[in-house]
């Protein structure tokens, strides 16, 4: 299984960084970028060639609190990774918002439970 989803997966309106900027940011060499998408700690896009990360999935100098665990459960649950990215950035009238803004939002235990009854 792919651990990089296509452009298509993701819409282009989705801002997204380079993974050396996402190592910049994070402190880490690039190669540890490409590590955590590897592992599922991030997901990964190409655009333009060029390894990305979306930026919602970043929080000042770390990765966004609770969203490798969502990344896991559906994984687990058999969800590919260009499904979990539509799902995270897909608008869901009952949270209200989209489900990497309630995790950024700090109700990361409400998605990762949305999470578990959607992949079992």
């Amino acid at each position: 299984m792919s651990r990089v989803s296509e452009v298509s997966a993701l819409s282009d309106e989705v801002a997204v960084l380079p993974a050396t900027e996402v190592a910049e940011i994070l402190s880490i060499p690039r190669t540890r970028v490409h590590q955590l998408i590897k592992d599922g700690q991030l997901l990964g896009v190409r655009r333009d060639d060029t390894m990305c990360v979306p930026a919602d999935f970043i929080d000042g100098d770390a990765v966004v609190k609770g969203l490798s665990g969502t990344i896991t459960v559906l994984r687990d649950g058999g969800y590919p990774d260009e499904e979990i990215l539509r799902w995270l950035f897909t608008e869901d009238d009952s949270l209200p918002g989209t489900p990497i803004a309630s995790i950024r939002a700090g109700r990361h235990r409400e998605i990762k439970r949305r999470a578990q009854a959607m992949a079992f």
